[in-house]
């Protein structure tokens, strides 16, 4: 009647194991209430679940009944004591008399019998559930029986809340890499960018900090650019060598390192602050662009650990998003700096051509002047003060002809810079440079070049100056956002561009002049823009024109000849 009972108790505490993945999500609570069925079944003195500890290769206790307190924080390696020597063979075994055993370790003193189960999951030990008695014998072959079902069961519930805790880990590590590009996406300012990579590393998995350190110019040394200790980030000064280092290792490597005891490492000029800090162990990434290192991503913790492979694909996956970011935040940096050239060779151009105006003004009664003056002869005794001042004049005025031959050449169109390009390279160069600024600004551009190639023989710089200016004046147009279409086409004789927007348009009152020098309806314009663009087209046996212009938008097109 007994052993009935204990069977039907045995079967209800089956039952109860096999619905704890619909009561908890929580591995360690489903530990304490599986062994509560344990006891409940078998009635021990004590009992413990204990389990492998993939970084240490130890048990570790996980769930306890009656053991004493300070066994609470028990570790046992594989083979040691009869709860690991059945971990070790992955074999059950029942110590009638723990007196007769000298693989027993007492915990205990009135201990008698024991009992082990290891917990299987597909044919690698996980754990151990064990059962103690104060009674000699107390467990049998049923009792083994009834122990090894609930332990497998409980093996069942386990793995499979490790399996869920393990995809939720993982999908919120996806959700975290997701928000995070979208975070560094979005950022072209470098420093900010690897702050908040810094600050980003040790959340990932579950650090307590994170450094970034930047490669040296030269290459022989790695500063340090952002430390972070918790939420408080440091950007004191560090500098370690590469030679004889781990993280120099890292970057020669270009491999992910790990440090289980920084007391250890030779990051001697870091160590003070990783000391203090009470970081103990490191798990460091490259940060690489190509076949470019950058520096290194580092995350830290306070205890003692071996980062598992998951975290060593996230935190790989983050350095990697880390190095385009940077990458591209230095990429803007050029670009804008490309544009302000741009910029500068845009005025260097006007004033060379407002400069060419003023000569040609001048050459032409420069040289009636002169030649009134040669034609009058006049001629001085030496000893005559007007013969020296007339030979002046002369000087002068040869003087005053070669300044201005000078200037005019500055401001001549040198045909020998000309090459033959295509107008939708041209295009498409344009839009790298702006390429940031749109997106900022929310302007989705259309940009579809025909499959046939169109020629013309330009001066590259000047041509990509008109249409910066061209598309710059439309996103000025468009402060909060809008489209710009860009289309080109050729005739038999001709290339053609023509570009809109849907922005505020140009006043009415000026869309006549729009071509004359310092006409702008901007506080901050020059009115140079347009005008520029105009010589510069006419330079080159082409024109612009104004489409229309109204509320609802504007368009230009312009024309160069074809290359022949």
């Amino acid at each position: 009647m007994q052993a009935r009972d204990t069977e039907q108790t045995a079967i209800d505490s089956l039952y109860r194991i096999s619905s704890l993945v619909s009561d908890t999500d929580e591995p360690k609570v489903a530990l304490s209430l599986i062994l509560d069925e344990v006891v409940r079944v078998l009635q021990p003195s004590s009992a413990s679940i204990s389990l492998i500890n993939p970084d240490t290769k130890a048990l570790e206790l996980e769930a306890s009944y009656g053991l004493p307190e300070d066994w609470q924080d028990l570790q046992l390696a594989l083979g040691q004591g009869i709860t690991g020597w059945a971990a070790l063979h992955g074999r059950p075994l029942i110590v009638n008399d723990v007196q007769q055993e000298p693989r027993y370790i007492s915990v205990r003193p009135h201990i008698r019998s024991e009992m082990a189960v290891p917990m299987e999951d597909h044919g690698m030990v996980i754990g151990v559930v064990n059962v103690d008695s104060e009674e000699v014998n107390a467990y049998g072959e049923s009792s083994l029986k009834i122990l090894t079902l609930l332990t497998n069961e409980a093996t069942r519930v386990v793995s499979r809340l490790w399996l869920i805790k393990q995809l939720r880990t993982k999908a919120n590590q996806l959700q975290s890499l997701v928000m995070i590009s979208q975070q560094l996406a979005g950022e072209i300012d470098s420093d900010v960018l690897m702050e908040a990579l810094a600050r980003q590393a040790h959340h990932l998995i579950d650090g307590e900090g994170s450094a970034l350190f930047l490669l040296s110019p030269d290459q022989k040394d790695l500063l340090l650019h952002s430390f972070m200790s918790g939420e408080s980030l440091s950007k004191e000064p560090a500098i370690i060598p590469l030679d004889h280092s781990a993280l120099g290792a890292v970057i020669h490597r270009k491999k992910q390192i790990e440090v289980h005891d920084l007391n250890f490492s030779e990051e001697n000029a870091f160590l003070a602050t990783i000391q203090r800090e009470g970081f103990t162990s490191m798990l460091a990434s490259p940060i690489i662009f190509g076949e470019e290192v950058i520096g290194t991503l580092i995350a830290y913790t306070k205890q003692s650990h071996r980062f598992n492979n998951e975290e060593k694909k996230v935190f790989h996956t983050l350095a990697e998003i880390g190095a385009i970011a940077i990458q591209n935040a230095r990429l803007y940096s050029r670009i804008f700096a490309s544009e302000e050239s741009l910029r500068r060779n845009e005025k260097l151009t006007t004033l060379g051509m407002l400069a060419a105006e003023i000569a040609h003004e001048i050459r032409n009664p420069l040289t009636v002047i002169k030649l009134l003056f040669e034609s009058l002869d006049l001629q001085f005794a030496g000893h005559d003060p007007r013969h020296t001042d007339v030979q002046v004049i002369g000087e002068k005025l040869d003087q005053l002809e070669e300044i201005v031959e000078r200037v005019l050449s500055f401001g001549r169109t040198r045909t020998g810079m000309h090459t033959r390009q295509d107008i939708n390279d041209m295009v498409g160069d344009t839009l790298k440079l702006v390429r940031l600024k749109l997106h900022q600004q929310k302007i989705d551009l259309h940009f579809e070049p025909p499959s046939q190639k169109i020629f013309v023989d330009v001066n590259k710089g000047q041509i990509l100056q008109v249409m910066l200016n061209l598309v710059l004046n439309a996103t000025q147009a468009m402060p909060d956002g809008g489209c710009i279409r860009i289309e080109t086409s050729a005739d038999d004789t001709a290339a053609y561009l023509r570009i809109s927007d849907n922005g505020s348009g140009i006043p009415e009152s000026i869309q006549n002049d729009i071509f004359e020098s310092f006409l702008t309806d901007r506080p901050d314009g020059t009115g140079l823009g347009l005008s520029i663009s105009k010589r510069i087209l006419r330079a080159h046996r082409g024109d612009i024109e104004l489409v229309h212009s109204s509320p609802e938008g504007t368009t230009f097109r312009f024309w160069l000849p074809l290359s022949k």
